[in-house]
């Protein structure tokens, strides 16, 4: 069983070297841990230092992309490299990597799909009481929009089994931490927590400029997820409401009516009208949504086997290459088709090919363990 720890960095040289001393070169239950570092377009030295201490992996974006994007591109590239399970951790020290022992022993168990570290935050003296209350507020919210009963929906100290990276896709561009425990939930996978260690991070975050940026961005993202994955339920909310606001004017004119004065209350009757016009239409749109919505569950039902195809003949980047819009772009079923027949065409030309292995690569890795160890 293999374990790769990727950790997304930008502009991280002063503390990733401290991030990468705490990992654990060996892990009850695994046979190999290995270290994949995604630099978003970092314009310090993080690429090199991540050089000199001997990581095994490292993937690069030519700008700054985001952490949403960041975390995809590690998932992907992880999953490339043969990882059963994906423990992600930041680059600023703020997560204690010693714990990364207990983060993946749930999956090891068999026991869990994806696991949170609970960063116990009403513990957490750095943290002022505004941020305190506010994750507890939000950490409630998404528990009860997800089903998914986790202390700490915004840690982004996890660690994911290969079935669950296979079947997770990302759409949001802020953070993929609220995106994920909505789309786990939604697809009834087992997800838990354990308690984690953290470390005072002393500069500020680059992921938000303010903590009402951060709740602005975070509510966008919530209502936009939950809405993308229980249309029904959204749409269906909104129409009743406007129609009972619409009912009550509606009962108004007609008291009035029934007591022969409704002529000077005709507008009571026109607003009500038009928002229980409005309240049907959003029914309709929920309804059209939903439809849509097990549509798109097909496509990702298509996605996820087209993706195991793809890691079992080798075929990832190759096919990738060729159709970048499966990436990038909007999943549509014409994309999907496209990548299907192209990896079908890859999947017919390398099997009557012999494939040579690299007799330097086990080497090269053995070399920067040893890096790292030293």
């Amino acid at each position: 069983m293999k374990l790769i720890v990727q950790i997304p960095c930008y502009n991280e040289e002063e503390t990733l070297p401290q991030t990468l001393r705490n990992i654990p070169l060996s892990v009850p239950g695994v046979d190999e841990v290995e270290i994949l570092i995604i630099d978003d377009g970092s314009s310090d030295r993080t690429v090199e230092v991540a050089k000199a201490r001997g990581v095994d992996h490292i993937v690069r974006h030519r700008r700054n992309r985001g952490l949403a994007r960041t975390f995809r591109t590690g998932l992907e590239a992880c999953l490339t490299r043969g990882a059963d399970i994906i423990v992600n951790t930041d680059g600023d020290n703020q997560y204690d990597a010693r714990d990364i022992p207990l983060l993946v022993r749930p999956i090891v168990d068999g026991t869990a799909d994806i696991v949170v570290g609970d960063r116990r935050t009403e513990e957490v003296r750095h943290f002022s009481f505004l941020k305190k209350r506010l994750q507890a507020f939000g950490s409630f919210v998404v528990r009860k929009l997800s089903g998914v009963q986790v202390p700490d929906a915004v840690s982004g100290f996890r660690a994911i089994s290969r079935d669950a990276a296979l079947d997770l896709n990302f759409v949001s561009t802020f953070s993929y931490t609220i995106e994920m425990l909505i789309q786990a939930g939604s697809k009834r996978m087992a997800v838990t927590s354990v308690p984690i260690r953290t470390n005072r991070v002393a500069r500020k975050s680059r992921l938000f400029k303010s903590i009402p940026d951060f709740v602005s961005r975070s509510a966008a993202t919530i209502l936009r997820m939950y809405a993308m994955y229980r249309p029904l339920s959204v749409f269906t909310a909104i129409g009743l409401t406007l129609g009972v606001i619409g009912t009550l004017p509606i009962l108004r004119f007609l008291y009035f009516w029934w007591l022969g004065g409704g002529v000077g209350h005709v507008q009571s009757l026109v607003l009500g009208g038009s928002l229980v016009v409005i309240g049907f239409m959003a029914l309709l749109v929920g309804i059209i949504a939903d439809l849509i919505n097990f549509n798109r569950r097909l496509i990702e039902i298509v996605l996820e086997k087209v993706r195991r195809l793809e890691l079992q003949h080798g075929a990832g980047p190759m096919v990738r290459g060729q159709i970048p819009l499966a990436q990038n772009g909007p999943l549509t079923p014409d994309a999907i088709a496209a990548l299907a027949r192209c990896l079908r065409a890859e999947i017919e030309t390398t099997s009557h090919q012999e494939r040579d292995e690299d007799p330097a690569g086990s080497g090269a890795l053995q070399d920067s363990r040893d890096r790292r160890a030293g």
